[in-house]
């Protein structure tokens, strides 16, 4: 019999609305002291009334102290319930997708909060982030098992989420053995994918229909792909025939993997790469007189939080600046943000405002959202996050 957790009187509107998360403050302490739950406990959310909300886990250690998983009091977050979900997330994948490389859980979305997993052919990427899936990853690991037969399974759990949720970080491979080499196909394109050293669960599935519409503009281009970790975007810019293909990273690492995924396709000829500050090196290309046909800006999120969002947004409108001063005559620029804080229309006023501090002029001809395997709860904003804004930029009319 799981134990109860109580909402302070109309605080239940937000979750009778569809949202699945229940804040530290509208709990009724007085009744259900948040203090008599361990983390990771799983609960029945009641109303003030004692109506039954549905069944969840809670931590009294955070603000989110506890998510729904189910509007049925009468189910347990046990092996039984994740096959459901597992294989309800499977259906919507196999409508979209012919080849086994996707996102096959994405959190709230897919009925389970604090899990995604990435699939990478037989090998699986997990990332816990809550107590109460820490508290089931034996069956999370046994399910995958029964399901898929997997090659291995790596916990990625390196995130410094989990210590708000007060989580060890940790990563391991906890099944099977890891392939010397990885490999998917995306776009028609080859990538290697270091699963264990790797930035989040390895690789990010979720630009992939805007990484295929930039297919479609690249042939006999130049490309300058900033912020590019693996090649996503620019290694399946010159699979699609683009003339050259820059890539500006941070990291020696993710270069290396740039490197290795271009001769992966056989395109070791026209792909470059550049280490550095993506602000330092654009502003040395620009110095040098360099110019593209097409400039991709896909950085990591510039506004973590809320109060960080001047900063933050003054960061997207540099950045996009620097890209427009590299552009030839009539260049194409695609600006992408997976900041939730920032919206489409803050996005959008970034490009706009640095295109009049240099006297340009942009035009906004398609737009891109996160992947089909990365979707949507309605009632959960924050499960959207992507945004892929395409601009031509021609000199002020």
């Amino acid at each position: 019999m799981l134990a109860n957790l109580r909402l302070k009187k109309n605080e239940e509107r937000r979750i009778k609305q569809g949202h699945v998360w229940v804040y530290s403050n509208e709990v009724d302490t007085q009744i259900t002291p948040l203090k008599d739950f361990e983390p990771g406990q799983q609960v029945i959310i009641e109303a003030s009334n004692g109506k039954p909300l549905g069944m969840g886990y809670v931590n009294p250690k955070t603000l989110i102290c506890a998510r729904i998983l189910s509007r049925s009091a009468k189910l347990e977050l046990n092996l039984k319930f994740l096959k459901k979900r597992f294989q309800e997330a499977q259906v919507l994948r196999e409508i979209q997708f012919d080849e086994p490389f996707y996102r096959l859980i994405f959190g709230d979305s897919d009925g389970l909060p604090g899990l995604v997993v990435d699939r990478f052919g037989d090998v699986f990427s997990v990332q816990i982030t809550t107590a109460g899936m820490e508290a089931v990853k034996d069956d999370i690991m046994q399910v995958i098992i029964n399901l898929y037969q997997p090659q291995a399974i790596v916990f990625k759990n390196d995130v410094a989420s989990r210590e708000l949720e007060g989580l060890p970080l940790y990563e391991k491979v906890v099944y099977g053995e890891l392939p010397e080499q990885l490999t998917i196909t995306e776009n028609d394109t080859q990538f290697a994918i270091p699963v264990e050293h790797g930035q989040k669960t390895g690789w990010f599935y979720d630009h992939r229909i805007s990484r295929q519409k930039l297919q479609g503009l690249a042939k006999d281009k130049t490309v300058l792909d900033v912020f590019s970790y693996l090649g996503g975007w620019g290694v399946a810019a010159a699979n699609a025939g683009a003339a050259e293909v820059t890539c500006v990273d941070a990291s020696e690492f993710a270069l290396d993997g740039v490197d290795q995924n271009a001769q992966l396709n056989g395109l070791s000829e026209r792909v470059v790469t550049i280490q550095g500050n993506a602000f330092d090196v654009m502003n040395a290309l620009k110095t040098e007189g360099h110019k593209f046909d097409v400039v991709v800006v896909d950085p990591p999120a510039f506004i973590k939080r809320k109060k960080d969002f001047k900063k933050g947004f003054e960061a997207y409108r540099r950045i996009n600046e620097l890209a427009m001063r590299l552009l030839n005559k009539d260049g194409i620029l695609i600006s992408a943000s997976c900041s939730h804080h920032l919206s489409r229309d803050d996005l959008l006023k970034a490009v706009q405002s640095a295109s009049r501090h240099i006297d340009r002029n942009v035009q906004l001809f398609d737009q891109g959202h996160q992947g089909p395997d990365h979707p949507v709860h309605p009632a959960i904003p924050e499960t959207e996050y992507i945004k892929t804004l395409f601009f031509r930029v021609s000199q002020s009319w």
